[in-house]
């Protein structure tokens, strides 16, 4: 048994909660920009749908580096169906309760399967503040994911100089009492 908390419950309540952001994208908001500032809003979604697919991947046994997180051109109304499928494989690809142990070639080298799981729900819950954001939703988002995601980032993301070997800007300042959202986001660089 992993002595890594089981995070696969709640990345997939992260990506419910992607699949009720993707449900409100509107042709016309899909070339916004996104907090995730290398983002317009369309390469946002194609990034995460892309990183849901790689992380299906790495559960079926493949490295991360041979698959971009990335989808490519979708028609303006396929986000929501490409979540679901990405979401239906990564399900499929993580239900063996052993490969949370196993061995996983993750985008930042080979770790546990949960310690990957762990990456990816920060991964997933990070990004939906900036999809939330980039399309002025009013869906309220889950204080209790955030929460989960944070100590991720803090377990994982040093709040030093991080000096571009990871994919996140320095930690922003953020007021006291931002809520678990915005620390989240200030946690992986985005300016709040």
């Amino acid at each position: 048994m992993t002595s890594v908390q089981d995070a696969r419950p709640q990345y997939l309540l992260a990506l419910g909660q992607l699949e009720k952001l993707f449900a409100e994208i509107t042709p016309d908001a899909l070339d916004r920009p996104t907090p995730c500032t290398d983002f317009t809003l369309r390469q946002l979604l194609g990034h995460v749908v892309g990183g849901v697919h790689r992380f299906a991947y790495m559960g079926e046994g493949g490295r991360a580096e041979d698959v971009v997180a990335a989808t490519g051109d979708l028609p303006d109304d396929a986000w929501p169906a490409a979540l679901e499928r990405a979401r239906d494989r990564a399900v499929a690809a993580w239900a063996d309760d052993a490969k949370l142990d196993r061995p996983t070639h993750a985008p930042w080298g080979v770790v546990p399967g949960a310690i990957a799981v762990g990456g990816y729900l920060m991964e997933a819950v990070g990004h939906t503040w900036d999809i939330a954001r980039a399309l002025g939703s009013a869906q309220p988002l889950d204080d209790a994911l955030s929460h989960a995601a944070l100590a991720v980032a803090g377990a994982v993301l040093p709040a030093g100089h991080r000096g571009g070997a990871v994919p996140f800007d320095e930690v922003r300042p953020v007021a006291e009492d931002a809520d678990v959202h915005t620390r989240l986001a200030a946690w992986l660089g985005r300016e709040v």
